[in-house]
């Protein structure tokens, strides 16, 4: 396994596709990524590469979707036609438009998660980044939360088929339901999801006894967390639970989605964190030495979202100290009000009462998660 080599997936094709204009759901965040580091000389050359993404066949795509699901999206994507039975499928709503292009679109995105996972199962690469990745809330015969075809759960039964120990964290301020159910009964993939508490956001689930069932009991971990957490509570519930995790299922390959939701101030969410949270998170896990692939999710301020997936992927080339210094307070600016010291963002703190509600919560959600996951597996 080559972990000297990353790939980052993305091609002009995938540049075509578009969301409806009032969708805040934004495909272009992902070409953003791409040109910010292109500017910055931090794209291409070294030990990176990239990689075109290869659209997934509709009997890769049945791997988790029916094929009622799938015909439904064909139609729509082609004809535009709706007919009053798609809402039971979760389509036509604010959050899963409908639109020309949405089937070949969702198909190519997933296949850019799944062109990620056979890089590493061949050793092309050993860190993979898909900006466009992160679909998690898809269902086997529902859409939602912008999500129409599952990437992630698609991604990671490729490479569980391939018999593989895969452990999927799931870092997007909303939780993955779609991702939990496809592996709800099933210990070949350990998911964590660590999510904005289902008592406030969208998809409303993902609470700490929703632990799996049957030969997956014990392998679906929620860790919810308050509104208005910030980075240190974060990186506290983080390192508190999720590394002994980790250490007890000793996964062969880990996949990672990471949404720039949890950043303070986006519209969809109630989270006050900064990208240095993964800036702090990545290098822990990359310390593991095991393959990694990782995708975009959520991040609904798109120049913010860009940066942070810019930063994302200097990490994942251990790029991040030979940038920051020479770039210094001088930062980036990035057309907008915003001007900060290289592609981190400033730090913004709790405080006062919310700082205690936030911490009593916090530690309450550990509690929970200590006395069932914990217990069960003897960590």
């Amino acid at each position: 396994m080559s972990f000297t080599k990353t790939a980052f997936i993305h091609s002009e094709e995938i540049e075509r596709y578009h969301y409806p204009d009032m969708c805040p759901f934004k495909t272009e965040r992902a070409g953003m990524t791409k040109s910010l580091l292109k500017s910055m000389g931090l794209f291409g050359g070294g030990n990176s590469f990239e990689a075109a993404p290869v659209a997934i066949t509709e009997k890769e795509a049945n791997q988790f979707h029916t094929k009622r699901y799938l015909n439904i999206l064909k139609r729509i994507s082609t004809t535009g036609d709706m007919k009053s039975d798609d809402f039971f499928y979760g389509l036509g709503t604010e959050e899963t438009p409908v639109f020309y292009d949405l089937f070949p679109y969702s198909m190519l995105a997933a296949g850019a998660t799944v062109t990620g996972a056979r890089l590493l199962l061949e050793g092309a690469a050993g860190r993979v980044f898909n900006p466009s990745g992160g679909y998690h809330h898809a269902l086997p015969e529902k859409a939602g939360g912008f999500c129409y075809i599952n990437d992630i759960a698609l991604g990671c039964k490729t490479l569980a088929k391939a018999g593989k120990r895969v452990l999927c964290l799931d870092l997007d301020a909303h939780h993955g339901n779609g991702t939990q159910h496809a592996f709800y009964k099933n210990s070949d993939v350990f998911t964590i999801s660590i999510h904005e508490s289902g008592k406030s956001l969208y998809p409303w689930g993902g609470f700490e006894d929703e632990i799996g069932e049957g030969r997956g009991a014990g392998y679906n971990v929620n860790i919810p967390i308050p509104p208005g957490t910030d980075d240190d509570a974060y990186l506290f519930i983080f390192e508190t639970l999720v590394p002994p995790l980790i250490e007890f299922y000793d996964p062969d390959v880990i996949v990672c989605e990471i949404g720039m939701d949890i950043l303070a101030g986006d519209p969809l969410t109630h989270l006050n964190m900064t990208n240095n949270v993964f800036a702090e998170i990545l290098p822990d896990i990359m310390q593991l030495n095991k393959p990694m692939l990782v995708t975009g999710g959520g991040g609904y301020i798109p120049r913010k979202t860009a940066r942070g997936w810019a930063l994302v992927w200097t990490i994942l080339n251990d790029m991040e100290s030979a940038i920051e210094e020479p770039l210094g307070m001088g930062g980036v600016f990035l057309g907008s009000n915003e001007w900060q010291g290289g592609l981190r963002d400033m730090r913004v703190y709790s405080r006062g009462t919310k700082h205690s509600r936030i911490h009593t919560e916090i530690a309450e959600t550990i509690r929970k998660i200590e006395s069932t996951v914990f217990k069960m597996h003897k960590i």
